[in-house]
């Protein structure tokens, strides 16, 4: 049986994004259906599934998995040849951490540079809360990438799950400006030519639907 992933718009939503990215970099095949965020439809057609009224959502069979990183952990499961997490060990149990580091925190920069593909990229001031999350950020970076990442040009070498969970924030250190080092930075382009990755962004300078919540100059919303 088909998987089936729900999410939401592809400008905004950077939780859908990342299981998007793991199956489509692995090459798993999955139905999409995008639902607008904000809208009754989406109230409608999300609550049989997600108490929170919250994407993305993976149905596979008679399994509903919601939250990103449970979507990440159920492919890698199903599908153990697709690579999602490194095969050594000790890369895989520091893969794994990073990522679920990445879900459940980092609220900070998250809050005050929403995902917004279409914006023009353009330096933003950095508030404390977030310079910290960056920081944290980049430093794990730096260290995977120093440790485990000479077979490609993730942190881990290959695209995987983890890349997967960090590219929102990714999209955010381009769209907004903010300062990193040099190997975060390489990481940052790294992420943008992923051809999965192009292939979203692609599709979401084509949406028109607003998120006001996610323009942070609104009502002004500035688009490429």
């Amino acid at each position: 049986m088909a998987l089936k992933l729900i999410i939401g718009n592809k400008n905004y939503s950077s939780w859908s994004l990342r299981p998007w990215l793991a199956l489509t970099a692995a090459g798993i095949p999955f139905e999409e259906e995008l639902v607008l965020l904000d809208t009754p439809e989406f109230v409608e057609r999300v609550r049989p599934y997600s108490p929170t009224l919250r994407v993305p959502i993976l149905i596979d069979g008679d399994a509903v998995v919601w939250e990103s990183i449970a979507i990440i952990e159920h492919i890698a499961e199903r599908f153990p040849q697709a690579g999602i997490w490194p095969a050594d060990p000790v890369a895989r149990a520091r893969a794994r951490s990073q990522a679920t580091e990445m879900h459940g925190g980092f609220s900070g920069i998250r809050s005050a540079f929403p995902m917004n593909l279409w914006r023009p990229v353009a330096p933003h001031p950095v508030p404390e809360r977030a310079q910290r999350d960056l920081d944290a950020i980049t430093a794990g970076w730096r260290t995977a990438r120093e440790r485990f990442g000479a077979g490609g040009d993730f942190l881990f070498g290959a695209f995987g799950g983890v890349d997967a969970m960090y590219a929102p924030i990714a999209t955010r250190i381009r769209t907004y400006g903010l300062p990193v080092d040099p190997v975060s930075a390489a990481y940052v382009e790294a992420i943008h030519a992923h051809p999965a990755f192009r292939a979203w962004y692609d599709a979401a300078l084509q949406e028109t639907a607003l998120v006001a919540d996610d323009e942070i100059d609104w009502p002004v919303v500035k688009r490429i």
